[in-house]
């Protein structure tokens, strides 16, 4: 198969469009593949090509995608002024909270039932669940769901304007922390030493709540992409996303050792088979 282009629309071809109604929320979901189900949460400006592209290393991987759209054009490379429009939206939509620490965004209730109807429809143990950047702790907050049993934080970048704060109330992140020793769980995050919106004290801010249970990956910024689309070239000045826009397809690079790990953690939480009807 050739290679796709990064820097072209990706009409998500081989995923199914579903519209999904949870909580009286319609929102289109684009589901492919068959297993487990993981849910992909994507990072801004929306489901770009790179974040098509790791759904994709996802179902290959054996499992079920499903990737809700958010925000953004489903499939775009958005220019950069249309991107920094899309996150000036998403930084005043109710569904979020940018801005707000010891906060849970709202759009999480509709995530974790998500989660639960994947979970019905695919079977298995439960499913994972991935965030990225703007979604990055949406994850965690998910874990409040008991279907949810491998949860990976990529980027997390909220709130925007507190390096050191987490995304989440702090009666969810006690529960969260109180599950993850409970069942012997993990939470595995991933960030680029330099990185702008993810620095060092929101790590170390999860690592004082969770413990040994937060298992926090640093990547060198010498191992991230350089070419990469308008809105990051203008937006982001820094090494940032590591499984999408920033990673480099090559093998050996740090940026794919870390997508191989996120494929083998899914693997190992959910390895009791299920069988999936989701794209039906």
């Amino acid at each position: 198969m050739p290679t796709r282009s990064m820097k072209v629309d990706d009409p998500l071809d081989g995923f199914a469009h579903r519209e999904i109604t949870l909580q009286a929320v319609a929102k289109t979901v684009h589901v492919a593949g068959s297993g487990r189900a993981v849910i992909v949460m994507t990072e801004m400006p929306g489901i770009s090509p790179h974040v098509a592209r790791f759904s994709r290393w996802v179902r290959d991987a054996g499992f079920t995608v499903y990737m809700p759209s958010l925000f953004g054009r489903d499939g775009a490379v958005p220019s950069a002024d249309e991107g920094a429009a899309i996150f000036q939206r998403a930084c005043v939509s109710a569904e979020f909270r940018a801005l707000a620490a010891n906060q849970s965004s709202p759009v999480t209730q509709w995530l974790m039932a998500l989660a639960r109807l994947a979970h019905q429809e695919c079977g298995g143990p439960g499913v994972g669940a991935i965030g990225m950047c703007f979604t990055g702790n949406f994850a965690l907050t998910m874990m409040l769901e008991p279907a949810v049993l491998a949860p990976v934080l990529s980027q997390p970048s909220l709130p925007l304007n507190d390096p050191g704060g987490l995304e989440i109330a702090p009666d969810d992140l006690r529960t969260v922390s109180d599950r993850l020793k409970r069942e012997d769980l993990t939470v595995l995050a991933y960030r680029f030493e330099g990185d702008h919106f993810c620095r060092a004290q929101r790590f170390a801010a999860y690592a004082q709540a969770l413990g040994d249970r937060f298992i926090g990956r640093v990547l060198p910024d010498a191992s991230a992409n350089t070419d990469v689309a308008p809105f990051f070239a203008r937006h982001v000045p820094t090494p940032h996303s590591v499984v999408t826009a920033h990673l480099i397809d090559e093998a050996g690079q740090p940026t794919i050792a870390a997508r191989d790990e996120i494929l083998a953690f899914f693997k190992n939480r959910l390895a009791q088979p299920g069988i999936c009807s989701a794209g039906d």
